[in-house]
């Protein structure tokens, strides 16, 4: 990339649960690029094999390296992180940053060391997760929720789908019940139910996502390589949009552009059926 542009970071996820951590990455770098890359024709990953996740993260985000290059990559999925990144690492000397619960600073902020982790139902099984508890909230008791419809309810919002609030309360009752003041939500589409949680769960004092930590790895990545004060500066991109282009390899969500802009996230260019049409096969307006 020419030094003379602005950094660009590739956010990927599976869905628009990676919106919420490119909304962190732009409030803290504003004249960083962002590039949205949606497996949604993917989606969920939850149900897939290791194998193919594998096989369409590595895909797709080769495909939009070669026509965006980036600074970095964020991996912006939960259950994508935990198996895709060696192989990503592997392939590209651009810096990955992937995502794991946030065990580790909701432990620092629990007081009553009663914990509520809220994750998608691969996610809580994974043996990675265990060992996040052991090394960083030993002490506390952690009750673990993996439930099917989060993701889905906060991929409806998108649509204009209200989140259905009795249900939501419903499958929260493991953490009213073990009385948690901390809630780590593992998984990134999760702080986009943040307001239908808050008022499922009136008592919990602390929401912790990992958001806020993979803006400022993305920010010390950039420090390395001396563009930092490029990212920190205004928004770099015409028309003060910060996301260059949203690609999707599914069709593209009805009411994505507004919903992405009420995120502060204006996007230049949406694609849908990406790559299998050529690029801006969608405009903004029309998504």
């Amino acid at each position: 990339m020419s030094r003379q542009s602005p950094p660009r970071v590739l956010v990927f996820d599976s869905g628009v649960g990676g919106l919420s951590v490119a909304a962190c990455i732009h409030r803290q770098l504003p004249g960083l690029e962002i590039v949205y890359l949606a497996d949604n024709a993917g989606f969920p990953y939850g149900d897939k094999s290791e194998a193919v996740v594998i096989d369409r993260c590595c895909g797709l985000i080769t495909r939009a390296l070669e026509l965006y290059p980036s600074d970095a990559i964020v991996v912006a999925c939960n259950t994508a992180s935990t198996v895709v990144l060696p192989h990503l690492r592997a392939m590209t000397a651009v810096p990955v940053v992937g995502v794991v619960p946030a065990i580790k600073p909701a432990a620092a902020k629990s007081v009553n060391r009663r914990m509520g982790l809220l994750a998608t139902p691969a996610t809580v099984r994974r043996p990675y997760l265990d060992r996040l508890v052991e090394e960083f909230a030993g002490d506390c008791r952690i009750e673990r929720i993996g439930h099917p419809g989060l993701v889905r309810w906060a991929e409806d919002l998108v649509s204009g789908i209200e989140v259905p609030l009795a249900e939501l309360s419903e499958a929260m009752r493991p953490f009213k019940e073990a009385g948690v003041d901390t809630v780590v939500l593992g998984c990134t589409h999760y702080p986009l139910l943040l307001e239908s949680l808050r008022a499922s769960l009136p008592t919990v004092r602390f929401w912790v996502d990992s958001g806020e930590a993979i803006a400022r790895r993305v920010a010390w990545l950039l420090e390395q390589t001396g563009r930092l004060d490029v990212a920190q500066g205004p928004v770099a991109s015409a028309g003060k949009q910060p996301v260059s282009a949203a690609l999707f390899s599914g069709p593209a969500p009805k009411g994505i552009a507004p919903f992405m802009a009420g995120l502060g996230l204006e996007a230049k260019r949406v694609s849908e059926h990406w790559p299998g049409e050529p690029l801006g096969a969608t405009a903004t307006g029309s998504a």
